[in-house]
């Protein structure tokens, strides 16, 4: 495979430093084999040249909390689906995903061992994938699609081969259930720990779990090498209950409180905000049948959201970018990173919660995340600089490069 050489843009690397002009990002098979100035570089003259033509040169960006397996629609077009459909979707929105910039992602539920090894095994185009199967949750709490006509509508699918239901109760419960997602291929665990937004039947400051059901998914988690557990955590009791308990990640945070954040600065909690998400909801309530509870939710919580995530930046809680894409097309997911800024990040402060804080909140800051030398060639060229119109990123024709393991997945400049 020909050494490919990418060069003429101002270099973003990812870790937060000022953005290098003249250099070039050096890629030989998977790896980046050299980052530095032109001058340094002795070209044998046989390399490819990928030109960004005087635009910016970012590492391959990442999103820590996505469906992969569904975008949101009305009951009735999924009673109409048939059940491998999903599967032919599927790849459309990981192709999507891939050329709107984004080359790594952490699925929050909902994908199967199969679909990240078709991507693997070059079956179809998309992200790296980092899959928790399904999410643990209590009988009538967040991921129960029990609904008060007393009938049962999923989002997704479960308790299908490679994909087992979430529901769970008491601490022998989930510690058999964190074992069967982990038997199906999870490389992080999901647990709802409060509430949500689309829960038919509870609230976002609702607590789920106990302390020591919580614990006992995080041991079973650390028995297996450090695996590690991702909470969709929404109300003050269920956040403070997850840092206590050892988790890794607060998904969402709406209602964070200052006990809160000063237990996940201590612990070194990773916060996940998904601020798109009831924004989502809002714009695409009438396309995608919304439920009115859940209109109701997101107009109650939007400010809240906003504010919870301020306070958390300013106090210094580590933050990774992540959308809950899925609840919203995919694809949209850059608009994060505009939505951060509108709540206190600069500009470089939101491209690093999505390329250097993300790749350490997924365990994976060894292999992508910055533009250096012995990292997995994950590089994007878009139009213009970002850090003067951060909000260009939203749209997905921006993203001119897309770059994935040292091949060219997308390319508008040729």
């Amino acid at each position: 495979m020909a050494i490919k050489i990418v060069k003429n843009g101002l270099v973003i690397d990812g870790n937060g430093g000022e953005p290098k002009k003249d250099n070039v990002i050096v890629v030989d098979g998977e790896q980046i084999v050299y980052a530095g100035p032109e001058r340094d570089y002795k070209s044998t003259g046989e390399e490819i040249i990928i030109d960004a033509k005087g635009g910016t040169i970012l590492p391959g960006l990442i999103d820590t909390h996505v469906h992969m397996m569904m975008e949101f629609s009305p009951v009735a077009n999924r009673l109409e689906t048939p059940f491998a459909y999903k599967y032919y979707q599927a790849a459309n929105y990981l192709k999507t995903t891939l050329h709107a910039g984004v080359t790594s992602v952490r699925d929050a539920l909902g994908t199967d061992l199969g679909v990240k090894k078709a991507v693997e095994n070059g079956l179809i185009p998309g992200p790296r994938l980092q899959l928790s199967i399904n999410a643990l949750t209590i009988t009538g709490g967040h991921g129960d699609g029990y609904t008060v006509s007393g009938n049962t509508v999923d989002l997704l699918d479960s308790d299908y081969p490679g994909m087992p239901s979430g529901k769970c109760d008491g601490v022998e419960e989930v510690r058999k259930k964190t074992r069967e997602m982990l038997r199906a291929g999870a490389d992080v665990i999901k647990v709802h720990a409060t509430g949500g937004v689309l829960s038919a039947t509870d609230h976002p400051e609702f607590t789920q779990f106990s302390l020591e059901e919580l614990k006992a998914i995080v041991e079973e988690g650390q028995f297996r090498k450090g695996v590690r557990v991702m909470a969709h955590a929404q109300g003050a009791e269920g956040i403070k209950n997850a840092v206590k308990a050892g988790i890794h990640s607060i998904e969402h945070g709406i209602f964070l409180d200052d006990e809160a954040i000063e237990l996940m600065k201590e612990n070194g909690t990773y916060l996940v905000p998904t601020l798109l998400a009831p924004v989502a909801v809002l714009e695409t309530a009438a396309e995608t049948g919304m439920p009115d509870s859940a209109v109701q939710k997101s107009k109650e919580v939007i400010e809240h959201h906003k504010a919870s995530f301020t306070k958390a930046y300013e106090a210094g809680v580590k933050i990774a970018m992540g959308t809950d894409a899925g609840v919203m097309k995919h694809g949209t997911n850059l608009r994060e990173l505009g939505l951060m800024a509108d709540a206190g990040m600069t500009p470089m402060e939101t491209i690093v919660a999505s390329t250097k804080t993300a790749a350490e909140c997924l365990g994976w800051e060894s292999k992508v995340g910055t533009l250096e030398a012995n990292k997995l060639a994950d590089i994007i060229i878009v139009k213009g600089n970002p850090l003067e119109d951060i909000y260009s990123l939203a749209d997905n024709d921006t993203v001119q490069v897309v770059i994935k393991n040292g091949e060219v997945e997308k390319n508008t400049l040729i």
